[in-house]
């Protein structure tokens, strides 16, 4: 890969964005990206996906230098659409996703972090969408996710001021689980994901599945499927070996089946 390194811990693929100064979105990079979900997803021995920045910031945005060689609005509005379509992709992924978030988070990079199912953040990190301040407006998503997690008022004050909130307020306004001392977040966001890859994979693609549908709003409709899904997982393998390892009072082995 060019921009991205990709290694894995045990059932954890660690994703790293890798291109200085800024780690900036160019369309390369979002390509990157996705052939790496794709063989993520493929990859049986794969549970958890964290994805971080190498060097000062996650991501400080979209590769601005690109949108001078686009002419159309037809063209910006397809470029919009390719980049709303991978997030998506990122928010429907049937494995978890987790941000590590230090330094910088604007723009295109705080909406690739809100694409991802869990966000831990630094206590100094900045996140924001400025977009404003160049005379146009966000464009992956983040003018509708945003307000998902800090409220309406809170995010048309993020993105019309272009002003960005420290990690800490991030946590506490709900747009982060959690937030560590920089030095720590990397650490931490791996113990998270160990604990997740754990589970058992049919339990947590249902569990990802259930809680997006649960950004519908539709209640009835949600328990109507959780309750499907409930009867599909307690039919696996891994459902009958998590029940017998309680009753033995070990560790279950989950293994997908």
């Amino acid at each position: 890969m060019a921009f991205l390194n990709y290694r894995t811990e045990g059932k954890t693929g660690v994703i790293a964005i890798s291109r200085p100064p800024a780690n900036a979105l160019s369309t390369e990079v979002l390509q990157e990206l996705a052939d790496l979900l794709t063989a993520a997803e493929r990859d049986p021995n794969v549970r958890v996906l964290v994805i971080h920045g190498e060097g000062r910031f996650f991501s400080a945005g979209a590769d601005i230098k690109e949108f001078t060689s686009v002419r159309t609005g037809a063209q910006f509005s397809e470029m919009s659409r390719r980049g709303q379509e991978l997030f998506e992709r990122m928010e429907r992924f049937p494995k978890p996703i987790i941000a590590a978030i230090h330094g910088a988070a604007l723009g295109g990079g705080l909406e690739l972090a809100m694409a991802c199912h869990i966000r831990v953040v630094s206590e100094t990190a900045k996140l924001g969408l400025p977009e404003l301040q160049l005379g146009i407006i966000p464009g992956f998503a983040g003018t509708q996710r945003l307000p998902k997690y800090v409220g309406a008022e809170r995010a048309l004050v993020m993105m019309l001021t272009s002003e960005p909130i420290s990690g800490k307020e991030a946590a506490e306004r709900g747009l982060a689980a959690f937030c560590f001392p920089e030095e720590k977040l990397l650490e931490e966001t791996m113990k998270l994901a160990k604990k997740i890859e754990k589970k058992s994979p049919q339990s947590i693609k249902a569990v990802i599945e259930l809680a997006n549908f649960a950004k519908t709003g539709q209640f009835y409709e949600g328990m109507k499927k959780e309750a499907e899904l409930f009867g599909q997982i307690a039919e696996t393998g891994d459902a009958k070996e998590g029940i017998q390892a309680f009753l033995e009072k070990r560790e279950p082995n989950f293994t997908g089946e």
